[in-house]
């Protein structure tokens, strides 16, 4: 038996909204941990994805935001001593981004803060892998926009 059309509706509406509903919350975690140590919202999440050297594309990419915006992000970083750019091994045009050892220490204070009352964190492991799953599949399965 198939559902409804109606019905379809009203079940994707109910779930875009509860998606939305965590990652505002999820946002709202950020800001407040972020703001404990002196960080904006976007550079605590410039510091959390930068897991190792990475380029400003491959940045942006993790931080689902334009260069130009990494750009800015990474500019107040370096002034702060924090991310450092080096010239990419293999492209001419790029830089490479590294967190310097300041840096890497308020990564992992900051990766620390964040897992405190994390709003995933009423979730087992287990409920997260899973939910990871489903999120994965159902971006993937998005058409292009």
């Amino acid at each position: 038996m198939t559902t409804p059309p109606d019905s379809q509706a009203i079940a994707e509406r109910q779930l875009c909204g509860l998606v939305n509903g965590l990652a505002q919350r999820i946002a709202e975690h950020v800001r407040e941990r972020a703001a404990t140590l002196g960080l904006t919202a976007p550079q605590a999440t410039a510091l959390r994805e930068m897991s190792g050297p990475m380029t400003m594309r491959e940045l942006a990419d993790r931080m689902s935001c334009e260069p130009s915006n990494t750009t800015f992000v990474v500019d107040k970083l370096e002034k702060q001593n924090l991310v450092e750019r080096h010239p990419h091994p293999t492209d001419r045009r790029a830089k490479r981004l590294a967190l310097t050892a300041e840096g890497a220490a308020l990564r992992r204070r900051l990766l620390d803060l964040l897992a405190v009352d994390s709003p995933l964190s009423g979730l087992t492991p287990q409920e997260q892998r899973v939910l990871h799953g489903l999120l994965e599949q159902a971006v993937r399965a998005a058409p292009a926009g």
